[in-house]
């Protein structure tokens, strides 16, 4: 890939956006009022706005190896506090997918360096669901379920927080779980029990 050719690319993009709308730039520095806040992988085929068809302002987005909510990780607990309190988002939405190589790679007997911690974490997704992973022979299918459980927990792991919490109470605020299949190019929702869950784990995790 040539630089040059980016560049190229931003103007013709420019230029589209004008002809559709002559005011899209004016509208768009004027700021932003997302309803979603969306949670997804890396991975340079999985393009949060593309997939789900929104445009510029329309969501907010952080993306990290294998869509991780991590409570000691400062960068993602920052996103989520900004977007539930400032931007008073009304949904959260985790967003995993089939073939994700952080979670191949988390799988892997290998010593990975500065990612071990990291991986770590959905290794204990693993630990958790085991009796289910391991009863599962298809070693590709045991890795899409580990996806898809991986979400799950990250959608538990936002619902623990405090900031979700209170925006449950005050705004009704949900958190979904979905996975893309690159396969098909179909979001799939994971219909994740936001209530259930959080009823269920209120006597450890409520915050005031």
């Amino acid at each position: 890939m040539k630089l040059e050719n980016v560049f190229k690319n931003n103007e013709n993009w420019i230029k589209e956006k004008l002809e559709l709308n002559p005011d899209f730039f004016k509208e768009l520095g004027a700021g932003q009022n997302p309803e979603l806040l969306y949670i997804g992988c890396s991975d340079s085929r999985v393009t949060a706005e593309d997939l789900m068809g929104l445009g510029p302002g329309e969501v907010f987005v952080h993306r990290n190896i294998a869509n991780m909510v991590i409570s000691i990780d400062l960068n993602v607990m920052s996103v989520v506090n900004y977007a539930v309190n400032q931007l008073n988002v009304n949904h959260i939405v985790v967003c995993g997918h089939y073939g994700c190589g952080g979670v191949k790679a988390a799988m892997q007997s290998a010593d990975l360096g500065i990612l071990n911690p990291w991986l770590r974490n959905i290794r204990d997704v693993y630990r958790i669901h085991n009796k289910e992973l391991n009863a599962i022979e298809d070693e590709y299918k045991k890795y899409d379920r580990l996806v898809e459980l991986n979400v799950q927990e990250q959608c538990i792991n936002l619902i623990k927080t405090a900031a979700v919490q209170k925006a449950y109470r005050d705004h009704d605020l949900k958190v979904h779980g979905w996975v893309f299949d690159m396969h098909t190019g179909k979001l799939i929702d994971l219909k994740i029990d936001f209530e259930g869950i959080l009823k269920n784990i209120m006597e450890i995790y409520h915050l005031d």
